[in-house]
């Protein structure tokens, strides 16, 4: 397929300055003379700041990166994960419609988009929000037909359901992502056969639809402020760069000698990747309810992390963020 810049460009691009300084960040991960081996991701994150790439912003990288402007051109032209055009200020929709999705009702899903955002792909539609485009295998196969909306996927989708949840995100709301049709996860539709007595969560959801049902993050715009940013990578003198996380010194948070008096311990298997034998352990080390964890420190989550068999998963899992906003509906 031909891909060509958008016609209508912009004058300019600016990172946000926490974009920037995260960009600065993925530059030093690289050795000295090869910044170029960022490009991707500093695209990337232009286009989740923009929602699409302009031109204006690929040389900008190219820029930062000291690479001949046709360089980042040839990248952003070449994979298609690059949007080249406006898309919805809302979400940008992509439908799969690789066989699995096509024999199980793609083309419906085609239709709705037809009907509801634009008659052709890459047109936003007249409220400005949507856009959308058909493309190929996306790897839900058994939750076929499906489409990724921002960042997440929705799928066993009907022409009904689909509808309904452009409608949702027109008036506002972030549907929970994950299966439409009340599936946990890929289990047969008929229902289980093994592996009955697995824990569902809260509200049935499994953990990546439930992580992205509180984070919220599915159609938002990154700026850089979601995420502690890594800013400096640092090299090691000598030899070729190496990736040094920077130190942070330890500190003991507030600990428990059991729950608070007139209260239960909160279920902290809410949050994801705590399971029952990770809670028992937060429970020996002090630790009973939401808040505790909501207001952990870098310090105090290195104190933690050095005290847990998976290092590294508090981060990852972003109990922080879960735990406060779980403390906030109590």
């Amino acid at each position: 397929m031909l891909r060509r810049l958008h016609p209508d460009q912009p004058d300019s691009f600016a990172f946000t300055p926490a974009n920037q300084a995260w960009a600065e960040a993925q530059i030093t991960k690289y050795p000295e003379g090869r910044q170029a081996s960022a490009i991707i991701p500093l695209l990337w994150r232009a286009q989740e700041q923009e929602g699409w790439l302009s031109r204006p912003a690929i040389e900008h990288v190219c820029d930062m990166l000291g690479m001949a402007h046709i360089r980042g051109l040839e990248v952003a032209t070449f994979y298609f994960m690059f949007q080249l055009q406006p898309v919805g200020s809302v979400a940008h929709i992509q439908v799969c419609g690789t066989t699995s999705c096509m024999i199980c009702g793609a083309e419906d899903l085609i239709a709705v988009c037809r009907d509801k955002i634009a008659k052709r792909p890459h047109q936003v539609s007249e409220d400005g929000k949507f856009s959308w485009e058909e493309v190929e295998c996306l790897g839900a196969c058994a939750n076929a037909p499906m489409a990724q909306i921002g960042k997440d996927y929705y799928e066993d989708l009907t022409a009904d359901s689909f509808a309904g949840l452009i409608d949702r995100l027109a008036a506002g709301e972030v549907p929970t992502p994950g299966p439409q049709n009340g599936r946990y996860a890929s289990e047969p539709l008929g229902g289980l056969t093994s592996l009955k007595d697995h824990e569902a969560g809260r509200d049935s959801l499994n953990a990546s639809a439930r992580l992205a049902s509180d984070t919220r993050d599915t159609i938002k715009r990154i700026d850089g402020t979601e995420v502690p940013l890594k800013a400096n990578w640092g090299r090691q003198s000598g030899g070729d760069a190496m990736l040094a996380e920077p130190e942070v010194e330890e500190a003991e948070p507030e600990r428990l000698t059991g729950p608070r008096e007139g209260r239960g311990a909160d279920d902290l298997k809410r949050i994801t990747g705590v399971g029952p034998q990770l809670e028992g352990l937060l429970h020996e080390l002090g630790f009973y309810h939401f808040d505790q964890i909501a207001a952990w420190t870098p310090a105090q989550v290195a104190w933690v992390d050095a005290r847990l068999k998976f290092k590294g998963r508090i981060a990852r899992d972003g109990w922080i963020e879960q735990a406060r906003a779980m403390a906030a509906e109590a």
